[in-house]
């Protein structure tokens, strides 16, 4: 399943606890995982408030589902890819991101509280257009590296946002009236018009509303400390983070890589196994 992050353009309650790669979470009651790989481990864990992909991860560990993987998808200042079965035996060269369980999972976007910080695990997907529920891929996660952001980059982010749903809001109320609007035209009622379209802009204002645009302190402090890829916040579900070894990350995130994003050598998963 090829992870469609390009076509969609959070508060954060655990902090950084330093600039070293180390972050502190903020309950004792989140599973911990221990992701063995080529060029060193890292540690992550699992958040409770997505139960069901926290579940289904942890199965899937323990049948040592992810044990011999590569990171079969890597773009630098972007994100990792894992979770494709068919990269086990794979042969040199062949594309991968099509496999998986051969089931998917509702999505659970807890936004903003998990948002796509450097170091966030994510769940991949297929795009929107034929996935408009963003259910997540049974097995394919992705772990975000991204980049440095500041609070320009941030503010001009936060108007894209806007303008795109203000956009997609409005086109949809537009479509739902097509009928009354072609009416309106036939019968040359300019007035009727322009009330129907004042209508569906105070519609949308409203709607707007409900949607929390604005980042807050915390996302903004960990988007300009680690940073991170902030364009895919609430499209895809944020499942966990890593809270040692973004150091390991790095050295797989510069890895040469072929024309479809996988690593000319081989990066494989040794083993993941829950600590607790």
């Amino acid at each position: 399943m090829r992870l469609n992050l390009f076509a969609c353009l959070t508060a954060f309650s655990m902090l950084l606890s330093s600039c070293n790669g180390k972050q502190e979470s903020g309950s004792n009651k989140n599973t911990t995982l221990l992701i063995e790989t080529d060029l060193g481990n890292m540690k992550a864990i699992l958040y409770d408030d997505t139960p069901q992909h926290r579940d289904n991860i942890i199965m899937l560990v323990k049948k040592g589902y992810y044990d011999g993987q590569l990171f079969h998808r890597v773009i630098k200042d972007f994100m990792v890819q894992t979770g494709d079965p068919k990269s086990k035996n794979a042969e040199k060269g062949e594309h991968l991101g099509d496999g998986g369980p051969g089931y998917t999972i509702p999505a659970e976007i807890v936004f903003p509280k998990h948002f796509h910080k450097k170091g966030a695990l994510c769940a991949a997907r297929m795009g929107d257009d034929v996935n408009p529920e963003k259910s997540s891929s049974g097995s394919q996660f992705y772990i975000v590296t991204g980049s440095m952001q500041n609070d320009y980059t941030l503010d001009v982010l936060v108007m894209t946002r806007m303008k795109l749903k203000k956009e997609e809001v409005f086109g949809k109320l537009v479509r739902a009236n097509k009928d009354a609007f072609v009416k309106l035209s036939a019968a040359l009622d300019s007035t009727a018009i322009k009330v129907l379209q004042d209508s569906l802009i105070d519609l949308t204002e409203k709607e707007l509303g409900k949607y929390p645009f604005e980042m807050t302190p915390e996302q903004k402090k960990a988007y300009c400390s680690v940073g991170g890829s902030p364009h895919l916040d609430g499209n895809y579900t944020v499942f966990g983070e890593i809270i040692e070894g973004l150091d390991v990350l790095d050295k797989i995130q510069q890895v040469e890589t072929s024309e479809f994003d996988r690593p000319v050598k081989d990066i494989r998963i040794i083993k993941i196994s829950i600590l607790k």
